[in-house]
């Protein structure tokens, strides 16, 4: 009989993914099992992910921190008989708030706990958890806000990503017309939502450009007939499953900076200007993007600081100027180096059986 893991996971398509990549590594191995709260039950597939919903709330509200606390206690409870029930021999949360009652769970019955840190600062909750972890898998080693005594448990391990990504199996582009793809809009921002598109309309008087963009559902017509107007290829969706499939018909991507976000782009090789959220927790975000900045494999543009002829002569710059841009996909092929599917399977495998 296999041994069970079981994932604990929830909130953003940044926790999931992780949790389904680590899932599929392990499913041959380890009999795998999914906790996610409700937020993210909508990523996961339940056909194929045995899935348990712990719906932990968030504890950032003053007024309902108590009501949190006592759900939080109920909700450990919980866990307790679900860990029991199920004769988890390993717990590993990706992170979140989600993950407290499940971790307390796990301290409390001796089961081993394995964090997974996907950003370059380290997260409060993973953090608090380090002193019971068996160790915390990490995409680089010098990770922001680290505490040195727990070093020895820090290992780092090539990005969790989907394992399509590595799929080299896709045509290779016909047409000689530069295209750029907007990931990370489909709630609606703003600054992907109303600007882009104003900016890529202007640059298309002087350079052709094919325009692959992700937007709010309410948006997608508007955009269409926009692009189409100014006779502007292109592609306008809210969501898709498939989305390795557009971002391998692209040259360059404007994108939010979530790590599992910036892992599969640059999996693919793809130059990418990254637009940070500027309200996400300890600015994690512009770290990540930071992260690939400093191997000069992406451009940085600030919301906050956000100037759209600023933008649009960067652009231009990168449409004119082929060595930088190829210099960028280049290092980006070099970071990628005998990074394979099998190569992150023996290593988390490995990590997992030492302890």
């Amino acid at each position: 009989m296999k041994k069970k893991i079981l994932i604990s996971t929830g909130g953003s398509g940044g926790h999931v993914i992780p949790a389904i990549t680590i899932h599929d590594h392990l499913k041959n191995k380890y009999d795998v099992v999914i906790s996610t709260d409700l937020r993210g039950f909508k990523y996961l597939d339940s056909i194929n992910h045995k899935i348990f919903v712990v719906d932990t709330p968030r504890l950032n509200r003053l007024v309902l921190i108590p009501l949190a606390i006592l759900k939080v206690f109920f909700l450990t409870l919980k866990s307790l008989f679900l860990l029991k029930r199920e004769k988890i021999y390993i717990l590993i949360s990706t992170g979140g708030y989600m993950s407290l009652p499940l971790c307390l769970a796990a301290k409390m019955l001796k089961i081993k706990i394995f964090l997974i840190e996907p950003n370059m600062i380290i997260g409060r909750a993973n953090k608090f958890f380090l002193n019971f972890c068996e160790k915390i898998i990490c995409y680089d080693s010098n990770i922001i806000s680290f505490p040195k005594k727990f070093q020895n448990k820090l290992i780092a391990l090539n990005p969790l990503i989907r394992k399509k990504y590595y799929e080299k199996n896709f045509k290779l582009k016909t047409d000689k017309i530069f295209t750029v793809i907007v990931i990370g809009g489909s709630q609606g921002a703003q600054i992907f939502d109303g600007l882009l598109h104003e900016s890529f309309i202007k640059i298309s008087k002087i350079k052709s450009l094919k325009v692959i963009h992700q937007t709010n559902q309410n948006n997608i017509n508007f955009l269409k007939n926009l692009y189409s107007k100014d006779e502007i290829d292109n592609v306008v969706f809210n969501f898709d499953q498939n989305l390795d499939i557009l971002l391998k018909q692209a040259d360059l991507c404007i994108t939010r900076a979530g790590a599992s976000s910036l892992a599969e782009v640059a999996s693919l090789n793809i130059p990418f200007i990254a637009i940070p959220l500027p309200t996400s927790k300890d600015n994690h975000q512009f770290e990540n993007a930071n992260y690939y900045k400093n191997k000069n494999c992406c451009w940085i543009v600030e919301q906050t600081n956000f100037d759209q002829l600023k933008f649009e002569d960067l652009l231009i710059g990168i449409l004119k100027n082929d060595d930088d841009f190829i210099k960028k996909k280049k290092n980006l092929e070099n970071l990628n180096y005998q990074n394979t599917w099998n190569n992150v399977n023996q290593n988390l495998l490995r990590i997992l059986n030492e302890n």
